[in-house]
């Protein structure tokens, strides 16, 4: 969002596209936990950002990366061949704690990385993993990736915190 904001204020050409999937918050917007919002293009595809592409754009930013396929690595790079500033948000590790989707990729052709952290729900200690909750117990390692619409819930969770148990287990938090 920082990132965001400063290529407003530099008055560069900016445009946010996100996956369609994730209408948490809202559909056209990507909105922090803060509350901060800007507006975005909700893809089914993200080969369909040249659809969308204006030809004064700038700045393109992709947030929650993770959700597309393998493809936004490709499209990126064809994004910084037109000359094109891409900032790209995602999560690197899924419930499980395993990479997520393409976001390894794009760290390794990634110029820049800043890797954002939360505070631990349980211990407020640095959090760096994504705890998922269904009925208050945590997600066993089974549970789909992906979740659309489910009863879930999603923590802030330190390493030592964050639990992923095997199924017929009765893991409480």
């Amino acid at each position: 969002m920082r990132r965001l904001r400063r290529a407003r204020i530099a008055r560069q050409k900016l445009q946010v596209f996100k996956p369609k999937i994730d209408d948490r918050y809202s559909r056209n917007k990507v909105v922090s936990h803060a509350g901060n919002e800007f507006e975005a293009m909700p893809l089914d595809s993200i080969s369909a950002v040249f659809d969308h592409l204006l030809p004064d754009t700038t700045v393109v930013a992709i947030d929650e990366a993770q959700f597309f396929d393998w493809k936004v690595a490709e499209i990126v790079q064809q994004l910084v061949d037109r000359g094109i500033r891409v900032i790209v948000a995602g999560l690197d590790m899924d419930f499980r704690g395993e990479p997520f989707g393409p976001i390894p990729i794009l760290l390794t052709q990634a110029e820049d990385v800043q890797k954002l952290t939360a505070i631990c729900i349980v211990c407020g200690e640095e959090a760096t993993r994504t705890q998922r909750l269904i009925d208050g117990r945590p997600a066993t390692v089974d549970d789909p990736i992906i979740l659309v619409g489910g009863t879930e819930e999603y923590q802030a969770r330190c390493r030592w915190h964050h639990e992923v148990p095997m199924p017929g287990t009765n893991s409480q938090s």
